[in-house]
């Protein structure tokens, strides 16, 4: 008799806690989330395995013409949004002394390119047919 007093006693605590634990909100199936991700790089896919966006530091090339004549690419912080032909219409970019976004429209050279580097600016529109227009203030 103590034995089956002793098994009803046990039963009772086990629905006891199944209770509690069904009971409790967002308990049940929930995987806890890491509060940081790391890494050197990221890149998101679609479906078929394109890389559809990716985020990359880039390290800095004393050694690079760049485009307005000057000489040196600094580490620079590049977030690409790629389209399903692998054509990245949208750059992010940002540098120790400033940061650049160009959209890009639906063929070369269409873009709008927004720049703020150093202590000036500009802003760059490009057509289809390779007319260009450069505001700077």
């Amino acid at each position: 008799m103590k034995i089956q007093k002793l098994l009803i006693a046990l039963t009772l605590v086990n629905i006891a806690l199944l209770t509690f634990s069904i009971a409790r909100p967002g308990a049940a199936g929930v995987e806890s989330v890491a509060p940081v991700l790391r890494g050197r790089a990221l890149e998101i896919v679609d479906d078929r395995g394109r890389v559809r966006a990716t985020i990359a530091v880039l390290a800095a090339d004393p050694t690079v013409k760049m485009p307005d004549g000057t000489t040196g690419y600094p580490e620079t912080v590049l977030l690409r949004l790629i389209t399903s032909e692998g054509r990245p219409n949208v750059k992010l970019a940002t540098t120790e002394d400033g940061a650049g976004l160009v959209l890009g429209g639906e063929s070369n050279p269409t873009h709008v390119q927004i720049l703020a580097r150093g202590v000036g600016t500009s802003l760059k529109l490009s057509n289809k047919d390779g007319r260009e227009q450069v505001i700077k203030p």
